[in-house]
C-alpha cells in the first residue's frame, strides 16, 4: 500500500487484469483480446504512477489524461469480453464497478488539477 488511493486502486486493478489475461489464455485459449485487456488495464496504473513523478503540473495532467483514456479503453474491452461470453456477468460486474471508481477518481483529480493550474 502506498497511502495514495488512486495508486493503490490502479495497482490492484492491474493485478486483477493480469490474472484475467492469464485466465483468458489458459482457460479460454483467447490470445488477442487477452493482450488488449492486459495492455490497457495495466497501463492505467503505470500512467498514474508516471503522473505522480511528473516534472510539472502540465506533465501530471497529461499523464493522468492518458490513464483516463486507457481506463475508458479497458471499459470497452471488458464489455466486449462479457458480451462475447469470455467472462461471466459476475466477473464483469466486479471489474466494471472497480473501473468505474477509478474513472471517477481520475476525472476528479484531472478536473481539480486543471482548475488549480488556471489560478
Amino acid at each position: 500500500m502506498s497511502n495514495n488511493i488512486i495508486l493503490d486502486k490502479t495497482y490492484s486493478f492491474a493485478v486483477k487484469t493480469v490474472k484475467l489475461s492469464q485466465y483468458l489464455v489458459d482457460e479460454k485459449k483467447e490470445y488477442v483480446l487477452s493482450k488488449q485487456i492486459l495492455r490497457s488495464g495495466t497501463s492505467i496504473g503505470a500512467n498514474t504512477e508516471e503522473a505522480i513523478g511528473g516534472c510539472s503540473k502540465k506533465d501530471f495532467i497529461y499523464k493522468l489524461n492518458i490513464a483516463y483514456k486507457e481506463a475508458r479503453e479497458t471499459k470497452y474491452w471488458l464489455r466486449l469480453l462479457k458480451d462475447t461470453g469470455y467472462i461471466s456477468i459476475d466477473e464483469f460486474d466486479s471489474l466494471f464497478e472497480e473501473l468505474g471508481q477509478i474513472l471517477k477518481i481520475l476525472f476528479t483529480i484531472i478536473k481539480k488539477s486543471k482548475e488549480n493550474e488556471q489560478r
